[in-house]
Order: C-alpha cells, then structure tokens, then sequence
C-alpha cells in the first residue's frame, strides 16, 4: 500500500512543492535578515563635541538620544535612496561626490618638496604671474563732457596749448571742478585704473616725460596729462618673491599630480560620446 502511494505522481508533486517552499523560506529568511546601523562610541562622542561648540555646554541625554535618533533615521534613509538609486542622476550629489574624491587624490598625495633650481625655472617660466606693475606719477586737468558737449575736443586743445606756452601755469586752477586729484605721486598701473578707470593708465605709459600730453579718455571724461615719473614693471629675483613661487609652485604640482592620478583612473574605463541630436530632428 505504502509503495503504490509513493509512486503516486501527486506524491511526488506535493513533495517537490515542499521542498521548493522550504528552500524559498530559508532564501527569505536571509534576504529580510536585518541590515546593520552602528552608532560607534566614536560617532556619539563626535556628535556631543560638535553640539557642545555649538551651544557652549554638554548636551543632556535626551539630547544626545535625539541626535542618535536622527542619525539612524538618516543612514536609513540614505541607504533606502542609494538602493533606489536616486544618486545617479541628482547633480548636487554628483558634484559633492567628485569633490571629495578630488580632496582625496590630493590628501593622498605625497608632499611635495621643491629645490632652488626648480624655483628659479618656475620663476623664469612665470614671469608675468611675478612682475611688479608699472608705477607712474603725474598730473592732470579734467574736462567734464557734460560741460564742453560737442566742443571738447576744441577747448581740450586750446588749453593743451595753453599749459604747454606757460610754465608758470597752474594745473589745479585749470580745467573743470571735480573730485579727482590734480597731481598723483608715484603709483601702480592697477590703482591708476581703479581711481580713474578707463584707458588713462596705458595713455600714461605711452606719454613722453614732463611735457603736457593729450587728451585722454577716462570714465570720467577727457584728461590732460603731465607725467613726472615712471616706473616700468619688472620681474623680481627670487629672493625677494621666494614664498609666492614656491606656493605657485606647490599649486601647480599638486595639479600635476591630481590630472596624473585622474588619467590612471580614466585608463580604466572606456568613453564614448554619441553625437547629439540636432533640434528638430526625430
């Protein structure tokens, strides 16, 4: 009886369906199997430091059990979105992400040392990064556009010849009132440009020395120049810019290395762009 029941085919069914529904328990039972969150001693205590420069006192143990609440709903929340995948596509994330990994490249990184030869090539490579600007000093009469209009260029003229025909002429008594200095020790190109902007300091540059010049254009309007002094722009010797060569220095190297690390990382992947589509196209 017990053999003719064995050979039975919806013996063996039933008994295949058990066997498949044992083993789906045990692959449930590992699959919904917990995941681990671990508050670490070291976590909580970071917590408590940070709230303490925050606040200026130790925070009280409701405190601190809502700070390890909030912690734990957070790496759940992060790890349910990194298994949804909702990282991929969010630039915000994207950008910090390759932050961070650009700051790694470059802790990594071991120090960088610099010889006095490589500073002096650095140097000499860079001039213009390192070259003092020109100075010049000078004096000025303003003519105000709004005032002259259309005859600018006509009084401009007449009273270029004037400062040219008598020595004896004052600068500061001639030309238009205005909040511009009549005469301008011995200064940068740059604060040239920030006081009067416009072309008025490569005008001075190209002006001959002691003789009235001009006119010429600043924002303000038309000036006629006497320049006093000038000082070209040089480039310094090393000793006297040392520690801004070997920080450009540093900078540029540690460039290096962090493009030389990203090109073993790209040597790993293999890029391909498609073309775009053009506007209109289906």
């Amino acid at each position: 009886m017990l053999k003719r029941i064995l050979r039975e085919p919806l013996v063996h069914f039933l008994a295949l369906a058990l066997l498949i529904f044992a083993a789906h328990g045990l692959l449930r039972t590992g699959a919904d199997a917990p995941e681990k969150i671990v508050v670490s001693a070291s976590k909580i205590e970071q917590m408590a430091t940070v709230f303490t420069k925050t606040w200026q006192r130790s925070p009280t143990a409701d405190e601190l059990k809502g700070m390890i609440d909030d912690y734990v709903k957070e790496e759940i929340l992060v790890r349910q979105a990194l298994e949804l995948g909702l990282d991929r596509d969010d630039t915000v994330v994207r950008r910090r992400l390759r932050q961070k990994m650009e700051f790694l490249n470059t802790a990594d990184a071991a120090p960088v040392t610099v010889t006095e030869p490589e500073l002096e090539a650095y140097l000499e490579a860079n001039p213009a990064a390192f070259a003092t600007d020109a100075k010049l000093a000078f004096e000025q009469v303003f003519l105000n556009p709004t005032r002259h209009g259309e005859t600018i260029a006509e009084d401009a003229a007449t009273l270029l010849a004037e400062l040219r025909s008598n020595d004896t002429a004052d600068p500061a008594s001639l030309g238009d009132v205005s909040l511009l200095p009549a005469a301008v020790l011995l200064t940068s190109k740059a604060a040239i440009d920030q006081t009067f902007g416009g072309d008025l300091a490569d005008g001075l540059e190209k002006a001959p020395l002691g003789q009235w010049t001009g006119p010429i254009a600043s924002s303000f309007g038309l000036h006629l120049v006497r320049v006093s002094e000038h000082a070209p722009g040089r480039v310094p010797q090393l000793k006297d810019v040392r520690d801004e060569v070997a920080r450009e220095w540093e900078n540029a190297k540690r460039a290096q290395l962090e493009q030389q690390r990203f090109g073993e990382l790209l040597a790993r992947y293999q890029v391909s762009v498609e073309a775009a589509t053009a506007a209109g196209d289906n």
